[in-house]
């Protein structure tokens, strides 16, 4: 697989001080990834901001994780979910940012990146050249990339 980084390369906003979990989820979404770096006013990423440890933390008490092998499928944990689910897109981002993630060059084949994304248990990996981010690649990016270059199957007729 000759690809590069740059050729599968999902560009995305940062995540800063002081925006909210609704502004992840929305940049998320908009882009469809499942991770954004959070990033001083330098533009240094700093650490990043996981939907997975979003959920974890906001939604997902402890004792759920432990009985989810379990758990029924009638669960009404949360008394109003409405309320719970505003207070949760509205909350800083702050409390949910982990160490930095790996990165590596947009000049990368991708081998090298799904052998990182392998090595760390992981399905992304930021692009950050000379110091400054330029994206996200994700395993699900690079699967759709080869599968645009499947040669088109002749049918015999």
């Amino acid at each position: 697989m000759s690809m590069q980084l740059k050729d599968v390369v999902i560009h995305t906003n940062v995540i800063a001080a002081g925006m909210t979990v609704k502004d992840i989820f929305d940049e998320c979404i908009r882009v469809q990834v499942q991770a954004l770096p959070f990033c001083d006013s330098a533009g240094a990423i700093k650490g990043r901001v996981t939907l997975k440890n979003i959920m974890k933390v906001s939604c997902l008490p402890e004792y759920m994780v432990e009985l989810a092998p379990v758990l029924g499928a009638q669960l009404s944990c949360v008394q109003d979910a409405e309320a719970k689910v505003q207070e949760v897109l509205n909350n800083p981002v702050e409390p949910y940012i982990q160490s930095p993630h790996v990165s590596i060059s947009s000049e990368s084949p991708t081998i090298k990146a799904l052998a990182i994304m392998e090595k760390n248990d992981t399905s992304y990996v930021f692009i950050v050249d000379d110091g400054t981010y330029r994206g996200i690649v994700t395993i699900q990016g690079i699967a759709r990339t080869m599968a645009s270059l499947e040669s088109p199957v002749s049918v015999p007729a």
